[in-house]
């Protein structure tokens, strides 16, 4: 075997399909594209979801319910992630900026302390708001809450 005499596995190369190269070539006339109709012409394109004329999915189901634009949403920290933050960071002190520089809040999130999981240490943590059950965690432990 040389290099001048290697050919590829039989069956794995096909020839190109040569569309619209005359009759000779089997795939003149039509070009594969059938008879008439918007689909045979050049440039055709269809609408995105156009169903034949069928009433399109997204116009066939209703809207539902409302976008509250007062709403304000927090980003949830659980007393959990603050004792496995506090274990890791041997800190006393938790500010929005210090959970922000850990990864735990976004530049432009709300922070809200919520009660799941079990606080020992004594922690004093400041953040947006908090729930009943994350104050009563926190000052359980020793600790104190203050609202910013």
């Amino acid at each position: 075997m040389n290099l001048n005499n290697i050919k590829p596995a039989k069956g794995a190369t096909k020839s190109v399909k040569r569309i619209g190269r005359g009759s000779g070539s089997g795939h003149g006339g039509t070009a594969t594209r059938g008879h008439k109709g918007a689909k045979s012409r050049s440039g055709y394109s269809r609408k995105i979801g156009f169903e034949g004329g069928q009433m399109p999915l997204q116009r066939r189901v209703p809207k539902f319910g409302f976008t509250n634009f007062n709403r304000v949403e927090y980003k949830g920290i659980n007393l959990d992630t603050l004792q496995a933050l506090a274990d890791k960071t041997k800190v006393n002190e938790i500010t929005i900026e210090f959970l922000k520089e850990n990864g735990l809040a976004s530049k432009n999130d709300l922070v809200k302390i919520l009660g799941r999981g079990e606080l020992k240490a004594s922690l004093k943590v400041s953040a947006n708001a908090f729930s009943g059950s994350a104050q009563a965690g926190i000052e359980s432990a020793g600790g104190s809450v203050e609202t910013v």
